[in-house]
This record gives C-alpha cells, sequence and structure tokens, in this order.
C-alpha cells in the first residue's frame, strides 16, 4: 500500500503520491488536482470542494469555507470576526469548542476538516486502487499545539493513518530540495489563503534543519479578498453584509482578484442582494488595499532570519508557496525585502502536498527518491509551566530541534501540600495568563512535608509532530501523574472514537450518498444553464432542436427525483451533447456582434452568460 502526502489547506486541499520515484498530485474525475476547503451540510449528506461551491451564496449559511482558521481555537477567539463570516456561529455553553450552526445541528473545525480529508483519502483510493497505507498531512510551521492536535483528530476522524504532522514550509523544502538538489540556506516564504508562516531552513547532504520559523496564522489571503469585498460593497452603497450578500462580494471580489494576476483591471458585475454594481477595479486600487496585509509579512520574516542568527545577505533563495503568492504585489515585496527574486519553479500550490508525499514515501523504508535524508524540524513556540505568581516558566525554547525534552524540579510552597496543579502553557510571554493554555492535569499524592521539602519533577517531550507528552512525577515516592497535551479547543477523545466509528459503519452509505449528492447539483447546474439560454436566444434554434433539448431536460429532471446516480450521469452528459450545436451557434452570434462594432465590454458579458454545454 502507498501513502500519501495531503496538504489540508484554507482556500483549497490537494492529495499527492510518489510513483515511480516521482511525486506527483491526484485528479479527480474532472482533471483538476485542487479540491477547494468547502463542505455544504444538506438536510441529508454534504457536498465536499468544487460542488459545495456551486451557489454558494444562495447557500451561504450552510456552506462552510476558510475553517481551518478555526482549528484548535475557542469561541472567543471566533466571535471576534463573526462580522466577517458567512455563516452562522452556534449559541453554546462550551466556548472552548468553535461551533457553527448549519440548519438544526452544529458542527466543528474538526468535523468540517475531516470531511475534506475524508474526499481526498476517496480520490486517492480511486487512483490507487487501494486504501492508502498511512497519510503524512501539512500544518502551518506556526501552529500550535492545540491546532496540531485537532488537525491529527481530523485526520483519524476521517478514517486516514496519520503517519506525521510536517510543517508545510519544511513540506516545501524537501520538494525543492530533493527535486533541485538544491544546498543552502532557504528562506520558504509561504502565504495561503488563511495562514503564513516564514522558515529558514538550511539543506546539506540529504539533511533538511529548520533553523527558525515564524508567522501568523490568522493572514492570508482571504484577507485579500475581504478587503477587496468591502471596497466593492461600499460602491455598490451596501453599508451592512451578512450571509448571501458577504458571500457573493467575496465570491467578486476573489474573481477580480485572480484577473489581476495577469491584467492592469478587472471588471466586476455583481450583484449583492437588492444593489447592483458594475465597476472596475485596477491593480494599483487592489494593491493600494492589500499593501498593510502584505507588508506584515516582513515583520515575521525579519524575526525568523534573527533568531536562525542570520542576515538577509545570508540566505541564498527564497521559495514561495501558496496560491496568494500569485499576486504580483507579493512577489514584489518579497523580492525588494530578500533583494533575490524568488524560486517559483514548482507550482506553489501543488508544492507542499508534493512535499508531504516525498515525507510519506521516505517514511515507508523503501523509498527510490532518497536513501538518506534526515528531517530535522523545531518547536515553533517555547512551551512551559504556570509557576506561583502566574509566571511562565519555560522548559522548551522557541527554535528547539524536534524530539525534544526537558525537565525541571519543582515543590511546593505550603506546608502539608499534598497535590499540586500544573497548568501547560506555550508562547514566549512571560505571564502564563498572554500565553497559550494546552492543558491543566493534577499531581495527587505527595506526602505531607513543611513547604520545600517535596521534590516534583516535570518532564516534557516532544514527538516529531510537534506533540506534546508531560509528566510530573514527586521523587520521593514515585507518584506519578502525566497528560498527553490534548487540545484545549476541540473535541473529547470519546468524542472523536464516537464519530470515527459511525463514520465506519456508514461509509459506504455515505459515499453513494455523497455521490448521488453531487449528480443531482451537477445536473441541476446545466439544466438551469440550458432553460436560461432557452428563454433568451430561443430565435437561434433549429427546426425541432427545442423539442428535442426539452424532451432530454425533461427526462434528466425526472431522474434526479430518483436515486439512480449513474441515470442522472448519463443524461448529463447526453444534454450537455444535444446542446453543443444550439451553444456552439450562441457563441458565434456574440462574435458576430463584437464584429460590427459593439462594446467590447457588452460582449464580453454576454459571452459570459452559462452555455448548455459549460
Amino acid at each position: 500500500m502507498s501513502n500519501i502526502g495531503i496538504d489540508l489547506g484554507t482556500t483549497n486541499s490537494l492529495v499527492a503520491v510518489v510513483m515511480g520515484g516521482k511525486a506527483r498530485c491526484l485528479l479527480d474525475d474532472e482533471g483538476r488536482a485542487i479540491l477547494p476547503s468547502a463542505v455544504r451540510y444538506l438536510d441529508e449528506g454534504v457536498l465536499v470542494g468544487h460542488a459545495a461551491l456551486h451557489d454558494a451564496a444562495a447557500h451561504a449559511a450552510t456552506t462552510l469555507t476558510s475553517v481551518k482558521r478555526f482549528m484548535g481555537r475557542s469561541m472567543d477567539e471566533a466571535r471576534a470576526e463573526a462580522d466577517q463570516l458567512h455563516y452562522n456561529l452556534a449559541e453554546t455553553d462550551d466556548d472552548r469548542v468553535v461551533r457553527v450552526q448549519v440548519g438544526d445541528r452544529s458542527v466543528t473545525p474538526i468535523e468540517v476538516s475531516a470531511e475534506i480529508l475524508r474526499a481526498l483519502r476517496e480520490r486517492a483510493n480511486e487512483c490507487l486502487l487501494a486504501e492508502p497505507g498511512g497519510a503524512v498531512i501539512t500544518v502551518p510551521a506556526y501552529f500550535d499545539d492545540a491546532q496540531r492536535q485537532a488537525t491529527r483528530d481530523a485526520g483519524k476522524l476521517a478514517g486516514l493513518n496519520v503517519l506525521r504532522l510536517l510543517n508545510e514550509p519544511t513540506a516545501a523544502a524537501i520538494a525543492y530540495g530533493l527535486q533541485e538538489n538544491s544546498q543552502g540556506v532557504y528562506a520558504v516564504y509561504d502565504l495561503g489563503g488563511g495562514t503564513f508562516d516564514i522558515s529558514i531552513l538550511q539543506l546539506e547532504d540529504g539533511v533538511f534543519q529548520v533553523l527558525s520559523t515564524a508567522g501568523d496564522t490568522h493572514l492570508g489571503g482571504d484577507d485579500f479578498d475581504r478587503l477587496l469585498a468591502a471596497e466593492l460593497l461600499s460602491r455598490s452603497g451596501v453599508t451592512e453584509a451578512r450571509g448571501g450578500v458577504l458571500r457573493a462580494a467575496i465570491e467578486a471580489a476573489e474573481a477580480a482578484k485572480k484577473a489581476l494576476t495577469d491584467a492592469d483591471t478587472a471588471a466586476v458585475n455583481a450583484t449583492f442582494g437588492d444593489a447592483a454594481l458594475s465597476t472596475t477595479v485596477t491593480r494599483a486600487d487592489f494593491e493600494a488595499l492589500i499593501r498593510p496585509t502584505v507588508e506584515r509579512t516582513l515583520v515575521a520574516c525579519k524575526r525568523a532570519i534573527a533568531d536562525a542568527e542570520l542576515d538577509v545577505a545570508d540566505i541564498d533563495g527564497v521559495v514561495l508557496v501558496g496560491g496568494s503568492t500569485r499576486v504580483p504585489l507579493v512577489r514584489q515585496v518579497v523580492e525588494q525585502a530578500f533583494g533575490r527574486e524568488p524560486f517559483g519553479d514548482i507550482d506553489p500550490d501543488q508544492v507542499v502536498a508534493l512535499g508531504a508525499a516525498m515525507q510519506a514515501d521516505i517514511l515507508t523504508g523503501s523509498s527510490e527518491l532518497a536513501e538518506d535524508v534526515l528531517l530535522m524540524d523545531i518547536v515553533p513556540l517555547s512551551l512551559g509551566l504556570e509557576t506561583m505568581g502566574g509566571v511562565t516558566e519555560k522548559l522548551i525554547w522557541r527554535c528547539s530541534p524536534i524530539p525534544a525534552a526537558a525537565s525541571e524540579t519543582f515543590t511546593t510552597h505550603v506546608d502539608g501540600q499534598t497535590a499540586v496543579d500544573l497548568h501547560v502553557v506555550q508562547g514566549e510571554r512571560e505571564m502564563a495568563a498572554h500565553n497559550r493554555s494546552l492543558a491543566r492535569f493534577k499531581l495527587t499524592g505527595i506526602p505531607p512535608m513543611p513547604a520545600g521539602l517535596p521534590r516534583i519533577k516535570v518532564e516534557f517531550l516532544v514527538d516529531a509532530d510537534g506533540i506534546m507528552t508531560v509528566t510530573a512525577t514527586e521523587e520521593y515516592t514515585g507518584t506519578q501523574a502525566q497528560v498527553g497535551v490534548l487540545p484545549s479547543y476541540g473535541l473529547e477523545e470519546d468524542e472523536i472514537e464516537r464519530m470515527l466509528e459511525e463514520s465506519i459503519d456508514n461509509a459506504e452509505a455515505d459515499v453513494d450518498e455523497r455521490m448521488l449528492i453531487e449528480a443531482r447539483v451537477e445536473a441541476e447546474q446545466i439544466l438551469r444553464a440550458v432553460r436560461k439560454a432557452l428563454a433568451g436566444d430561443a430565435a437561434l434554434l433549429a427546426e425541432g432542436e427545442g423539442e428535442r433539448l426539452q424532451a432530454v431536460a425533461d427526462a434528466l429532471e425526472a431522474a434526479m427525483a430518483g436515486a439512480d446516480r449513474h441515470r442522472i450521469a448519463e443524461l448529463s452528459r447526453k444534454l450537455d451533447e444535444v446542446t453543443a450545436p444550439f451553444a456552439q451557434r450562441r457563441i458565434e452570434r456574440d462574435l458576430q456582434l463584437a464584429l460590427q462594432g459593439q462594446d467590447a465590454l457588452e460582449v464580453a458579458e454576454k459571452l459570459s452568460r452559462p452555455t448548455p454545454a459549460s
């Protein structure tokens, strides 16, 4: 069985595998490597990826996107940006867990991520004709322990054997290092949809050593979309947007952003509720909006270089990772900051998944890719305990190589004290209240002695995934307590187990149901396009053609009411085929209008209308 590599992204996700000594991304039935990280919840079942994004504005409250930003986070953190969400947070008494309301139930980011991972696992199963043996899943380098554990739980819930969590910049470095045989010190600038990381790595003779890392788990291309969406809403006169209106604005902004990658201007023709907008956005407009956000990334870059005890001149190259690095301003700012043109040889959307697949292949122990590859990652944030007065006592410092271990001996502060509470935190602040709370546990059974006499040894162990175990031992009696640091903001272990059992018990039915739903959604899109074309351009129909088209459309609509997905898919393809001549005549008509001197924007608008063959 082959191991797979998965890039679980904020905006898009991919799965890759090494075949014949070469890493490659696995494609869906339409030849697409990218799976949008979107999940739409229906009354029964879910849609994942491209299917989930169909009519997302009309189903904004049940179409969840960018949930990776909330992995391992609390409800308080989610509420702080509730006005930027097109879906609704649930009312809950447990503020540790982010929950989103979808219909009459609520779901967590772990469950949503598990749906995305499950879809990627199914793709791998179809492409490889077998279940994958294990998976390496990538995470932002700056993910803390709670976020990493939440990601591992999502993989487990999706039915994956998670071999390792791998930092995204490190995965990119593996892809470049092994494919390009690179040597030296490299900065990996990773700007995705919702997170930013900068890592400084040294590559030498098959050794990948992370020297430092920094970043922001709440900064990415989604912020570019929201800034431009706010500008578009302002131009249309909309002062407050929620739900479908906000989703429509974000979709228009994302489309304009992509157009401005290669063009100086982008036309926007959109409807936001009752407001219609027809405007032009220039690249200068867009760059003025996002420049402060892009420049925020340089703060982390400077910190990472300083932590590695290097100067900018010591960097041999800069690797760009993440779809948001396609934005011209991002490339320009990075080039100016590092004084060199960044590399972009490997598709920035795919490089992380390819590197994860290479690492997964190496873990098989029989890899053709590299016989002697050593990966040395680091702890992104310091780990420690809260001591008297609320002070943080750091045991493992940031940038420590992992696996890592450290211990320290503490004592009691009250005569006769027989138990101590231990509070594990992560972060760089001196006061524990300002750092991230990871876990609390209690050591009992301490013999009553005067304050200062008991000796309590606390040991921290961080494994290769960056996940920690803490052990406390009273040395006189050998009394011990241990905690595997589970996320403070995630699902309980028994809840994960229950949900996993349910997913296994219903796996076959769930897959059939999802494929039926996807077939219906695709058919509905085709039917809608055909009806619109027939209503607007009936004059272009040949004699008897309208009746033939309508007959196939009626048959497809009838099939959609049933449960035979193969019949629905067959009729969808047939409708595509029989409408092709009609679609061709519509295109030729619009081109003739263009040649007669009509306004180019008007012609472009007509050409952008859905056609029966689309």
